[in-house]
C-alpha cells in the first residue's frame, strides 16, 4: 500500500503571528543536523512556541502540546532542547517524565546515540552515572533529566523545563517545584508534552488542556501557547479518515497497516487513548458491554418488596455511594439511592433508609474503614475481598444472562464505562487507581448485588 501524506491541522492550536521574529528555522536546522528533517506539525509547534517580541525575549512562558503516540514528539523535544542549548550559552535545561527510569532510558537509550552519532557529537558529552544522567554542551548548557517529584531543580536556575508524558501526573508538583527556579531567567519556558489520559487520573493534564483550548479557541497570542491533534470525539476509530484527521506523522513516520495493527490488538479506549488522542474514562474497553447494559434499564419499574443496601466510599473519603437492589420475578433490581461528595452524609442518611426499609446494610470493610465506627450500631455486614471478587463475578454473570435490571441512571453508567479490573487472587475486582472515574456508585450496587448471590436460581 503507497504511503498517504498527511498534513493534518490541528484541532487547536495557538496562532502564528507573522510579524514576529522566531527561533523555528534554529530548529528545522538542528533537527536537520541531527539527521532527519522536522514535519510539518513540528515545524509549526517551534515557529509558534519560539516567537520572540520586539525586544527579542520569547513571547509564550509557557507551552502545552498534546498529540497522538508516535508522532515524533520525542525527537521534536530532543531538537527544541538542542537548539535551545546551543542559541545561549550556559542555558540549564531539565527533562522529567512520568519516572527517573523512563526519563533515564530516553536520555540513554535514544537521544546520546542519536546525538553522538550526528555532527554535533564533537560538541556534546554524555554522562550516564545514576543521578548525574546529562549531556553538557561545549558552550556550557546543560541538558539533564530531574526526579517527577517536589524537589525537581530544587536548588538550581532554570531556562527550560519539559515534562513528558504528563498524563501520569496527579498534581502539579513538579512544575511548583520548577517555576521559581525560571523566574529570574530571560527567556526561561515551561513545556508540557503528552497524549491524553483520563480525567480522574490525569487531573494535572486536563487543567492544562482546558485552559489552553480556551487560549487557542479566543487566538491569545501571548503567555500561552497550546497545540492539540486529536480525533473528534464522534468520530469512527476503525476510518483511517479519523486517523488522518488527527496523526500529523501518518505518511511521514507511521503507516495506516501500522495504525490498523495497534487498532486491532489494543483495548477501545486505550487505542482511542493513545493513538487518537482523545480522552477516554477507563484504559481498558467497559468490563460490560455498555449496548448490553443500557438494554436492561427499566426506569419505570416497580420497586421490589424489600432490598438490601450496599455502601462504599471512594478513597480518601471523596465520595460516597448508596444502594439497593431487590428480587422481583426471578430478576435483580438496581438503583443508586445516594451519590454525593465527602462522607459527612452517609451515617445520617443510612440510618433513615435502615429505618424506612428494614434493609441489610453491605459494607467492604477496607474501602469503608473511615465511616464504619458512625455506622457500627447499624449491624453493617463487613465483607473481605474473597467476598468483593464473587459479588463482582455475580454481578457480570447477572447482566449476561439478562437477570439485572437497574433504572438507567447517569451516575452509574459513568461508573461502568469508566471501570476497569484488578486482580484478586484466582478472580478480580473493580479497580479505583485504573478506573478514569468514580465507581462508588457501581462498587455499592455490586455489594448489594453480592448480598443476593445465595437465593439467586441457579
Amino acid at each position: 500500500m503507497p504511503a498517504v501524506m498527511t498534513e493534518c491541522e490541528p484541532r487547536y492550536a495557538t496562532p502564528r503571528t507573522p510579524d514576529r521574529r522566531t527561533w523555528g528555522g534554529a530548529v528545522a536546522k538542528v533537527a536537520r543536523v541531527l539527521g532527519q528533517p522536522l514535519m510539518p506539525w513540528q515545524r509549526q509547534v517551534a515557529d509558534v512556541a519560539l516567537e520572540l517580541d520586539g525586544d527579542g525575549r520569547l513571547v509564550y512562558r509557557d507551552v502545552t502540546l498534546t498529540v497522538p503516540r508516535q508522532q515524533g514528539k520525542s525527537y521534536f523535544l530532543l531538537a527544541l532542547m538542542s537548539t535551545r542549548a546551543l542559541l545561549q550559552p550556559r542555558q540549564n535545561i531539565v527533562y522529567s517524565a512520568q519516572s527517573a527510569l523512563d526519563a533515564r532510558k530516553k536520555l540513554i537509550d535514544d537521544w546520546v546515540p542519536l546525538v553522538q552519532s550526528s555532527p554535533l557529537g564533537s560538541q556534546v558529552s554524555a554522562f550516564l552515572a545514576p543521578g548525574r544522567e546529562s549531556m553538557r554542551y561545549a558552550n556550557g548548557s546543560l541538558l539533564q533529566i530531574i526526579a517527577s517529584t517536589v524537589k525537581a531543580g530544587h536548588g538550581q536556575v532554570v531556562d527550560l523545563g519539559v515534562l513528558d508524558e504528563a498524563f501520569s501526573y496527579a498534581d502539579a508538583r513538579v512544575e511548583q517545584a520548577l517555576r521559581p527556579a525560571m523566574m529570574t531567567r530571560r527567556d526561561a519556558q515551561f513545556v508540557v508534552v503528552s497524549t491524553a489520559g483520563t480525567p480522574d487520573g490525569s487531573p494535572y493534564l486536563l487543567e492544562r488542556v482546558e485552559r489552553g483550548r480556551q487560549a487557542a479557541d479566543a487566538s491569545a497570542t501571548e503567555g500561552v501557547a497550546y497545540f492539540e491533534w486529536s480525533a473528534e470525539d464522534d468520530a469512527d476509530p476503525g476510518d483511517p479518515e479519523t486517523w488522518r484527521s488527527c496523526m500529523p506523522a501518518l505518511g511521514f513516520t507511521v503507516t495506516e497497516d501500522a495504525v490498523r495493527s495497534a487498532q486491532l490488538s489494543m483495548a477501545r479506549n486505550e487505542f482511542a487513548r493513545a493513538y487518537l488522542n482523545r480522552w477516554t474514562s477507563t484504559l481498558g474497553d467497559s468490563v460490560i458491554d455498555l449496548e448490553t447494559w443500557e438494554a436492561l434499564a427499566e426506569p419505570d419499574a416497580a420497586k421490589p418488596e424489600s432490598v438490601i443496601l450496599g455502601v462504599d466510599v471512594a478513597p480518601r473519603s471523596q465520595s460516597a455511594a448508596i444502594a439497593a437492589v431487590g428480587r422481583r420475578d426471578g430478576c435483580l433490581y438496581a438503583s443508586v439511592l445516594e451519590h454525593g461528595f465527602g462522607t459527612s452524609w452517609v451515617a445520617g442518611r443510612l440510618e433513615q433508609l435502615r429505618e424506612e426499609l428494614g434493609a441489610e446494610i453491605i459494607a467492604d470493610a477496607k474501602a469503608c474503614a473511615a465511616i464504619l465506627p458512625e455506622i457500627d450500631h447499624l449491624n453493617v455486614s463487613e465483607i473481605d475481598g474473597n467476598e468483593l471478587a464473587a459479588s463482582c463475578a455475580c454481578l457480570v454473570d447477572l447482566v449476561g444472562r439478562g437477570k439485572l435490571r437497574h433504572r438507567g441512571e447517569r451516575e452509574l453508567t459513568i461508573a461502568l464505562d469508566g471501570a476497569a479490573q484488578r486482580p484478586l487472587g484466582d478472580s478480580w475486582a473493580w479497580s479505583r487507581k485504573r478506573s478514569g472515574t468514580d465507581i462508588t456508585p457501581l462498587v455499592a450496587v455490586t455489594l448489594a448485588v453480592g448480598g443476593w448471590r445465595w437465593e439467586l436460581d441457579a
